[in-house]
């Protein structure tokens, strides 16, 4: 693992997100998961972190991620789950439709794991194996 140098200090913190849709609706196509990698990219990218790996099923989304460890974590994640619900749902409304009559993505929670125990290759892999790319 590389370390990354900030102003004040050195680090090395991954982070493996997984976030499940609302009910475990299906309704992540392939589409809906390119504009979804996007925009978190985007997000961590502004928090000046990187986004590693991007992948997952039809109702859940896996991201590798780092961090500088100024970066309040749930803050972060709330920002992903908020602008990604906002920017699908209306993106992607008439998909959408059947699976959601509320303005709601999301399940309420999700799951945040320190990437620290294993090698990042292995949970690369791991990312990269779940589904088809959905």
């Amino acid at each position: 693992m590389r370390s990354i140098h900030g102003s004040h200090c050195v680090y090395s913190l991954h982070y493996h997100l997984v976030l499940v849709t609302r009910y475990r609706h299906p309704c992540i196509t392939p589409e809906v998961a390119a504009r979804m990698d996007e925009i978190t990219k985007a997000i961590i990218e502004k928090n000046k972190g990187e986004l590693l790996e991007a992948n997952g099923e039809p109702d859940h989304r896996h991201f590798l991620l780092t961090c500088p460890p100024a970066v309040c974590l749930s803050v972060l994640v709330g920002a992903i789950k908020t602008a990604t619900s906002r920017v699908l749902r209306r993106e992607f409304a008439r998909h959408l439709r059947p699976f959601y009559w509320k303005p709601v993505f999301w399940s309420r929670s999700y799951c945040l794991v320190s990437a620290g125990g294993a090698p990042l290759e292995i949970i690369k892999r791991y990312i990269q194996d779940q589904g088809s790319g959905a």
